[in-house]
């Protein structure tokens, strides 16, 4: 169900998003009121303690589990809106998608080449093409070399650029990455995450990555904070010229403000300050001011011993 409606309209859009799980008596709220926008051809990492949503978020914009409530729309497709057979099509075209668990990515009997040309062949791609396509991928990668081996004869990070060769050989519009990097050395993730990188800027993908691995940030422009089920803080990166003439990079955090003006604090500002329970707001003629409560002398004594 493709929504032909603006072209301004955000690759991944997310309001108010809820996901409850009911075991043996016990509702857990994964998401309480998830609000997200990613536009076409972003790089974005989600990043979140562990329990923080991250990972329900991106089974839910994957296909593979359905909300509660909320808005949910990626590429244009209402994902609470689907059906089956929608689904099924949205998962296969329209999306791929890589575990951080190698096993979950590779058929561990076929090579890299007929892992590929399986989901060509569960894509229904016409078998004349798919030679041409499985090489198209793989060589962009750096692993064309690596075609006709198994993937445990493969380091982690050749199995991992395998697996985003496998979750882009059918042209999704979009890619969603679990930990890929979770499982790997510094410098596999590095390859891995430049893949990435290459990918969102040669072929236009969106590129969604979920992590808890803060030094994912510096790979992307934009990195966004998941704290209890909700976007909290945002991060925006960009390359400025300075005084020197020198490229460095530059990079501004933002408190994310959703519908009903609720906005989560990062959690050294809340220590630093002693803010919690009750705090006290100031409207300034540009600004508001956020500032700790003072206590309430609560006897007549303490009152007196005032100046």
């Amino acid at each position: 169900m493709t929504n032909s409606g603006s072209t301004n309209a955000p690759h991944i859009e997310c309001i108010d998003l809820v996901r409850i799980f009911s075991a043996e008596g016990v509702e857990v709220q994964a998401l309480q009121g998830l609000t997200l926008r990613v536009e076409q051809g972003e790089l974005t990492a989600i990043v979140g303690a562990s329990g923080s949503g991250k990972s329900t978020l991106l089974s839910i914009l994957s296909g593979l589990d359905v909300p509660t409530a909320g808005t949910a729309r990626v590429a244009g497709h209402d994902l609470l809106a689907m059906r089956s057979r929608e689904r099924t099509a949205f998962r296969r075209h329209t999306v791929g998608f890589v575990w951080q668990q190698t096993a979950r990515n590779l058929v561990p009997y076929f090579t890299v080449a007929e892992n590929l040309a399986t989901a060509l062949a569960v894509a229904k791609r016409p078998v004349r093409e798919r030679r041409q396509r499985i090489a198209d991928v793989l060589e962009p990668l750096g692993i064309a070399e690596l075609a006709d081996r198994l993937p445990g004869e493969l380091s982690g990070g050749q199995q991992q650029r395998a697996a985003i060769a496998v979750a882009l050989v059918n042209e999704p519009e979009v890619l969603f990455a679990d930990e890929p990097t979770g499982e790997l050395d510094s410098l596999n993730s590095e390859l891995v995450l430049e893949a990435m990188r290459d990918v969102n800027e040669r072929l236009g993908v969106t590129v969604l990555i979920v992590t808890h691995d803060a030094g994912v940030s510096s790979h992307v422009r934009r990195t966004v904070q998941i704290r209890d089920g909700r976007t909290s803080t945002e991060v925006l990166r960009s390359t400025r010229t300075n005084e020197l003439g020198r490229s460095v990079q530059h990079a501004e955090e933002f408190a994310v403000l959703d519908r009903v003006g609720r906005l989560q604090l990062p959690q050294d500002y809340l220590t630093k300050l002693g803010l919690k329970d009750r705090v006290r707001l100031d409207l300034e003629e540009d600004r508001v001011e956020v500032r700790p409560t003072r206590p309430e002398p609560n006897t007549e004594t303490e009152m007196k011993e005032q100046p």
